[in-house]
């Protein structure tokens, strides 16, 4: 890859911040001057922040601070002691990503805080204004009388000017496996959410909910809430005050200890963000969250490469096959009876056909799924630590084998290593698990975390597994392999500092449609995915069901899509992994796997070309080793029409489009793989309409003639 020179600009920006005597307010600006944060202290001496886009209020005056553990709360009697403005632009570039160059501009103003009781405490804030929203976070400096911070609660305020229009999902500890609920923000009610029959489990003590959280204000406005840079603190959910328009911070806290984050000073918070743009698209195109993040510390990357893949994985949830292989336990250890029950999906013979069928497709990687010993024991026992075995495969499965034919295909093996939420028994065996890896040449692992966090009483989205998570990444990547977390902390740009982070599900992905017994998810889902979770980063959804209705496995479930929006998916919602989900018979024939063959897995641009949250998207990607384009658009459960402008494409290129549409009758239930295939030519000066059927959706590859 082409690397571009970096430029950084560092400067005293007097221009855009001034501090009034009389009101002892400071200000500072985006670098277009759109944005303005605002600070002042109150008469107790409260910190108070808020903030205005053009000559609108978006945030009205909203305080910040934090109520401490055997401590004063800190949040009152301070002082300003000085205040500093800086500007910053530089043009870094993702080693994958959705495009290679990204634009990092902002203007900075850092507020030192320092109480004037007794304990004369220290407190900076620092604010970020960029052209696309604000960041702000809390830092610790050293200091003689504070050496250690016990966190009860951080109270950042986020105080609405009214009523808004939000999508959010509940503020649950354990997961993000929820739909997505479309109300005002006085009608949002997370509690009617708790112990839902669907999910595994679930933690959701407050009326609050978990982020992004997207909004859309009476004045036309898009704004999204969410944190950047999450390490070794608690994620942040935002609770609905009563009676309000506030929204307060509520970490995810640990039945161990009445404290949520213990802290030792020098430490800095996670970023609080908001994105502020005029379009619903503009959300999407955003990089505020990875600017807020640290530089790359790992360097060249380049042993992960972007990738197709398939797997044994979707014929678990349909019920053709099993994880187990049907061993027994005596004295502690996993022996093969000679009764195992025949079901077992991951075996030596089926994982080679799946990689002769993607050296065949284009597709680049296989994951294996249940392929080691444990799985006979591990979903609803309470004691689950030291049941999964990350280096000895099952009988019927030869790990080495398997690799080794892979790569005589040219198709790598993805590892998949199922923790059972044993924090510690997965911690033993790491170093072992990726050495392994990287002597088979294996560079990418799914991790998942199912159940109840061991050690009992810590959630999911807490300090104790924010660290766990994040510490992962770190070790694997000495072993130069990357990561996709399944029931994950949520993404908060870490993937720019440490980029073996490469997708992550934090969502409800296509399994749902599989096995939920409330109808799976419905069209609305993932044209509100585009706008919320997907903000956050990488999503691996796993798209590529051709098999809608599923018939023959299960009758009562279904794809509530038609077959045309599933190979939309491949360029509406991003990832570097992107998996051809479905069973491999249900591919052979059939002409809408050219689409898969085709289309990008890494991106030097991006266009969003419109779309409107939870109803419709159209996104545009070219891809970084050809040049080539593609196009996705998803709807929701009405049809529409969408008209494409394709003035995006490049000067003087003919392109031979390939387009993927629903047909006449098609309809995401009654009719869902009713699918137009057409080819046309295609320049930059020509628009073309696109009938989305219901549910439906449509994809184009543009192929340089």
């Amino acid at each position: 890859m082409k690397k571009t020179q970096i430029i950084v600009v560092l400067l005293i920006v007097l221009f855009v911040s001034c501090t009034n005597k009389r009101d002892n307010v400071t200000f500072i600006k985006s670098p277009n001057s759109n944005i303005q944060i605002q600070f002042k202290l109150s008469e107790i001496g409260e910190p108070i922040y808020w903030v205005n886009y053009i000559s609108e209020e978006v945030i009205k005056p909203s305080t910040l601070g934090f109520d401490l553990e055997n401590s004063p709360s800190l949040k009152k009697d301070f002082k300003i002691v000085n205040t500093s403005t800086s500007g910053f632009n530089e043009t870094w570039q993702m080693p994958w990503g959705e495009q290679i160059d990204v634009v990092n501009n902002y203007n900075e103003l850092k507020v030192e805080l320092q109480e004037t009781s007794e304990l004369k405490r220290k407190l900076n804030i620092v604010f970020r204004v960029f052209d696309d929203g604000v960041g702000f976070r809390y830092e610790f400096p050293y200091q003689e009388n504070l050496k250690e911070v016990l966190i009860n609660e951080e109270n950042t305020i986020f105080n609405l000017t009214g009523d808004h229009k939000v999508w959010w999902i509940p503020g649950d500890w354990d997961i993000y496996e929820h739909l997505y609920n479309t109300t005002k923000f006085s009608e949002i009610d997370a509690l009617a959410k708790a112990g839902h029959k669907n999910l595994a489990q679930t933690s959701i003590p407050n009326n609050a909910v978990n982020t992004p959280v997207t909004m859309k204000t009476e004045t036309g406005l898009y704004l999204s809430f969410h944190e950047a840079s999450l390490v070794d603190y608690s994620g942040m959910t935002l609770q609905v005050e009563p009676g309000t328009f506030k929204m307060k911070s509520v970490l995810v806290g640990s039945k161990n200890n009445k404290y949520k984050v213990k802290q030792t000073v020098p430490f800095k918070t996670p970023w609080r963000t908001i994105q502020i743009t005029d379009e619903a698209k503009d959300l999407i195109t955003s990089k505020l969250i990875l600017n807020l993040n640290e530089p790359n510390k790992l360097g060249d990357v380049s042993w992960f490469k972007p990738t197709k893949y398939t797997g044994i994985w979707w014929e678990m949830h349909l019920g053709k096959s099993t994880w187990d292989y049907g061993m027994e336990e005596l004295d502690g250890k996993w022996i093969d009876t000679g009764k195992a029950h025949g079901k077992h999906g991951a075996t030596t013979e089926n994982t080679k056909r799946f990689i002769d069928f993607s050296a065949k497709n284009n597709i680049g990687a296989v994951l294996v799924e249940g392929w080691n010993t444990g799985w006979e024991h591990w979903v609803g026992f309470e004691d689950r630590e030291g049941v999964f075995d990350f280096v000895t495969p099952y009988p019927d499965y030869d790990l080495q084998e398997v690799v080794r034919y892979g790569r005589e295909k040219g198709v790598d093996i993805i590892m998949h290593h199922e923790t059972s939420a044993a924090t510690q028994t997965y911690e033993k065996q790491q170093d072992t698990a990726y050495a392994l890896m990287q002597s088979l040449g294996i560079h990418a692992v799914k991790t998942g975390y199912v159940g109840k966090i061991i050690p009992k009483g810590e959630f999911h989205h807490g300090q104790y597994m924010v660290n766990q998570y994040n510490n992962n990444v770190i070790k694997a990547a000495k072993y130069e392999v990357a990561v996709n977390a399944h029931e994950p902390i949520k993404a908060t740009g870490l993937r720019r500092t440490y980029p073996n982070t490469i997708s992550r599900e934090g969502l409800r992905g296509q399994e749902f449609n599989a096995w939920s017994s409330d109808g799976g998810n419905p069209p609305e889902h993932l044209p509100i995915v585009a706008f919320t979770r997907m903000l956050a980063g990488p999503i691996d959804y796993t798209p590529g069901i051709f098999d809608i209705k599923f018939n023959k496995w299960k009758k009562e479930n279904q794809v509530n899509t038609t077959i045309a929006q599933q190979l939309a998916l491949y360029v509406v919602i991003y990832s570097p992994v992107q998996m051809a989900a479905d069973l491999v018979e249900n591919y052979e024939g059939n002409p809408a796997l050219q689409f898969i063959k085709d289309v990008g897995v890494d991106w030097q641009q991006t266009k969003v070309l419109n779309g409107e949250i939870g109803d419709f998207v159209t996104i545009a990607r070219k891809e970084r080793k050809t040049d080539n384009w593609f196009v996705g658009g998803i709807t929701d459960e009405n049809s529409r029409d969408i008209e494409v402008d394709f003035s995006f494409l490049d000067e003087g290129v003919i392109y031979i489009a390939t387009i993927y549409e629903d047909g006449k009758a098609a309809h995401w239930d009654n009719n869902p793989t009713d699918l137009n295939i057409r080819t046309i030519e295609i320049s930059k000066q020509l628009k073309e309409k696109f009938h989305l059927a219901a549910g439906g959706g449509f994809a184009i590859s543009l192929i340089k003639k």
